[in-house]
Parts: structure tokens; C-alpha cells; sequence
């Protein structure tokens, strides 16, 4: 039973008593009708104010109580918001992708006239599935440090290159060229990333790629830590 519960349950026996308290006067008015008219309109006249005085204290009880009640309940409601949160933040500590270029076959991407983003379809790696194969774009699913690390290879002459983006942001450019032959180029970075934001490997205009079973062109991240 609370303390409200009891507090009320004093209420009603309060309000109960003052009817007994009548009629007790009013047999002792049969039994003693003088005395009783003398004595009892003083003691229902205390006992009220004693009754006043006693549902005056219980009610502020039952106030004080009623505000005390929805503060702790604020507060374990706060307390079960921050153990969601820190659950989530626990689930999503683990990230980690990697992926390369072409699923099946082979065969060069680019040139193009502008760049374009790079899909990696075919993941080995996807913890956390923070990685989107049918985009080919990182969302960054808590916030913290991540290491990114992409790779090309150029084949039959030409530029290949491939830089790294952080939401519209240029970050670090892997850039190779050749005459003749093959050439491969790999970069990495660190970033703090907020939540939601999103990193991409684009291809650089007028570059061109090539990929096929030995999976050359790659993409991987992990999350080194939560901030």
C-alpha cells in the first residue's frame, strides 16, 4: 500500500468518526441530559477543529506525495530513455564492411564526363549493414572515428583515379597514370563522423577502371571508436 493510500484511508476514518461522535452525544443526551448540554457542543466544537486541522495536514501530505510521485516517475522515465540509448550505442559499436567492385564478369568503368559514385556490389563484409550495395554509399550509423580505405587498378593506358567523399565533401584523391600496361593506387583516411553522414568512393572525370574476378577495386570501412 503507498503512503497516498494510507494517507486517504486516515481521511475516511476521520470523516467516518465525526457521525459516531454524534451520536454518542446524542445518547448521552437520553442518559445525562444536562451535562451532556453543556459538555458536548465544546467537544464536537475541539474535535472539529481538530478534525480541520488534521485533514489540512493531510492534504498537503497527499500534495507533497502527489508531486514527489510524478518527479520519480519523470525520472525513471529519463533513466529507461538513457538505457535505450546506451543499448543502441552498444548494438551499433560493431561496423565493419568491405567490398569490391564488380559482382561477376569483368570489364572497365569510365571514362565519363563528370563523376560519378563508384557501386561496390559485391560485399564480403558487411557488419553492422551500415554499407548500401545498391548505392554504394556509407551512412555512418553512430558517432565516431572511421577508417576508410579504397583501392583501383588503371589497365591499357590512361588515368585512373578514384577519390573519397564525406557528404558533399572532396576528402583524399588515389590517382594513377600509365602509358601502357597496368598501374594500381590505393589512399586511406580517418574521419569523425556524425550520425547519418555519408561516405562514397566517386570515380575522377575522365578516369577509367578495371575490375574482374581478382576483385582489384575496393572499398572497406570499420569504426574505430564511438564519440
Amino acid at each position: 500500500m503507498t503512503v497516498i493510500q494510507q494517507v486517504s484511508g486516515n481521511r475516511m476514518k476521520i470523516i467516518m468518526f465525526f457521525p459516531l461522535l454524534l451520536l454518542v452525544c446524542s445518547v448521552s443526551a437520553d442518559q445525562t441530559e444536562t451535562a451532556v448540554q453543556q459538555s458536548c457542543p465544546q467537544d464536537i466544537h475541539a474535535v472539529l477543529r481538530e478534525l480541520t486541522a488534521s485533514l489540512a495536514v493531510q492534504n498537503e501530505r497527499i500534495t507533497v506525495l502527489q508531486r514527489e510521485n510524478q518527479e520519480q516517475a519523470a525520472k525513471l522515465e529519463s533513466q529507461k530513455t538513457e538505457t535505450d540509448q546506451l543499448k543502441q550505442q552498444l548494438q551499433v559499436k560493431q561496423v565493419a564492411f568491405s567490398a569490391s567492385l564488380l559482382e561477376t564478369g569483368s570489364g572497365h568503368t569510365g571514362p565519363f564526363n563528370t563523376q560519378i559514385t563508384l557501386i561496390f556490389r559485391h560485399v564480403v563484409t558487411n557488419i553492422g549493414n551500415a554499407y548500401n550495395p545498391q548505392t554504394g554509399i556509407f551512412t555512418a550509423p553512430v558517432r565516431g572515428v572511421y577508417h576508410f580505405v579504397w583501392t583501383i587498378l588503371g589497365l591499357d593506358g590512361g588515368v585512373a583515379a578514384a577519390v573519397l567523399f564525406r557528404n558533399g565533401e572532396h576528402i583524399f584523391l588515389a590517382y594513377e597514370q600509365q602509358t601502357s600496361g597496368g598501374v594500381s593506387g590505393s589512399h586511406g583516411a580517418s574521419l569523425l563522423l556524425e550520425v547519418g553522414d555519408q561516405v562514397s568512393v566517386r570515380l575522377w572525370k575522365d578516369a577509367k577502371i578495371y575490375d574482374n574476378v581478382n576483385h582489384h577495386n575496393t572499398f572497406s570501412g570499420h569504426l574505430i571508436f564511438t564519440m
